[in-house]
Order: C-alpha cells, then structure tokens, then sequence
C-alpha cells in the first residue's frame, strides 16, 4: 500500500505545475461522495486510499505548484513529506527519551535550532 500511496502522490506533486490553483467546480462538487453516514464496520484500505485520491486530490488547492501565490498556508518540499512518511512509520510520540529515544532526541535538536534561529536565550 505505501507504494501505492508514494505512487499517487508523485502523481499529484507532478500534476502541480499543469493544473489551475483552484480546483474546478466538477472537483469540489464530486467532494459529495466523502459526505455519507459512518460505515458499520472497516472499509479496505487500498478503497479509502483510492477514494481520497480520486476525488480530494483534485478538490486541493495547488499550493506546491508554480502558480499559486496566496498565503504561505501550505505546499510540501519533497523531503518534508518524505521525512513526515518516515516519521508517521516510526509511530513514535517523542515525549520521553526513556521510550523514545530516537524522536526525542529530534525534538530537542528541533528545539536548539528554533531557539537559535529565533535568538532566544537558551
């Protein structure tokens, strides 16, 4: 499924630059099929992947693209998303070295650079 998902979403980043900013009004109208009571149960995941695919992607707008030049409110660098990917495999809340070593030691280094950037005292 993670291929798949990297698929689609090469996809939509190589879309940008050949697409409107905003979506069009067929895109934003199909954005009824999302709006249905809660299923009984699970649905398969490669649906819902395909399903947020087909029709949210072309309901975005394209904030990654060349062409967009409203508020800085999104748009991904590829190695923001795919360190978010990575991040979001790890599962892992970086709230306690004892845990989670790993990220932990990731959100203090994230601290020491914004505090850096942002000339706070330590």
């Amino acid at each position: 499924m993670l291929h798949t998902v990297a698929g689609r979403a090469a996809r939509y980043l190589l879309s940008l630059p050949h697409r409107k900013v905003a979506p069009s009004p067929q895109a934003i109208a199909a954005l009824a099929r999302f709006v249905e009571p809660m299923p009984p149960g699970p649905e398969p995941p490669e649906l819902v992947i395909r399903l947020l695919d087909e029709f949210g992607s072309p309901a975005t707008m394209a904030m990654g693209g060349p062409s967009f030049f409203g508020f800085v409110i999104g748009g991904s660098l590829p190695a923001a998303l795919a360190a978010t990917w990575l991040a979001s495999a790890w599962g892992q809340n970086a709230g306690l070295y004892v845990s989670t070593p790993g990220t932990a030691t990731l959100a203090e280094v994230a601290m020491g650079w914004l505090i850096a950037v942002l000339a706070l005292p330590p």
